[in-house]
């Protein structure tokens, strides 16, 4: 399938959907940093984590509006690898939603700015949705520290909702998030 984004200028990430033979690649991301599936779920990652997040949605939502997308960033050995990847619901939790479920950057290359050009492939896809008009996403109270500074230098404000969400046995909540499609981030 054909790459989202800016990723031909060099040194870009390249947002693309991923593919059944990219499994392997998905898990191995997700488990460079179990830090965060430990904060989110209270459990080291999965080995079924990769499936999972490529067909886990809410009830009733079709598949075909799910996007699980690889952020591909140019290696030093000249090949692309695994930088990021995002989960979005298109036209969830209303029809002019796009909702964020995931975006997680590889644990080693955290802090070094990949993040928010992943963010910013994600608005350039997003914006040619033309029914959407907001984003919208939940930080888990047990990762607020290191979530919220993130999303909002990314212009995403806290709507004052909470939804309930359990880290093992314990009751947590979850923050929402919303940002209008086109707003400009705080920062940079």
């Amino acid at each position: 399938m054909a790459p989202y984004g800016s990723g031909g200028q060099t040194g870009r990430v390249q947002l693309r959907p991923f593919t059944a033979d990219q499994e392997a690649d998905l898990q191995e991301l997700l488990e460079s940093d179990p830090g965060y599936a430990e904060r989110v779920t209270g459990y080291p990652p999965m080995p079924s984590d990769a499936l999972s997040l490529t067909v886990v949605r809410p009830d009733g939502f079709e598949l075909k509006s799910k996007h699980v997308l690889g952020g591909w960033h140019p290696g030093w050995a000249g090949r692309d690898e695994l930088a990021s990847v995002v989960d979005l619901l298109r036209g969830y939790p209303a029809a002019d939603c796009a909702f964020v479920g995931l975006l997680l950057v590889r644990f080693e290359l955290q802090g070094t700015g990949l993040g928010r050009q992943t963010w910013q492939e994600v608005e350039g896809l997003v914006s040619g949705w033309p029914e959407i008009r907001r984003f919208r996403l939940a930080v888990v109270e047990t990762n607020a520290r290191t979530a919220l500074p993130f999303w909002r230098a990314l212009g995403f404000r806290e709507t004052g909702e909470r939804q309930p969400h359990q880290v093992l046995e314990e009751p947590a909540s979850a923050i929402l998030m919303e940002k209008a499609i086109g707003s400009r981030s705080a920062v940079g």
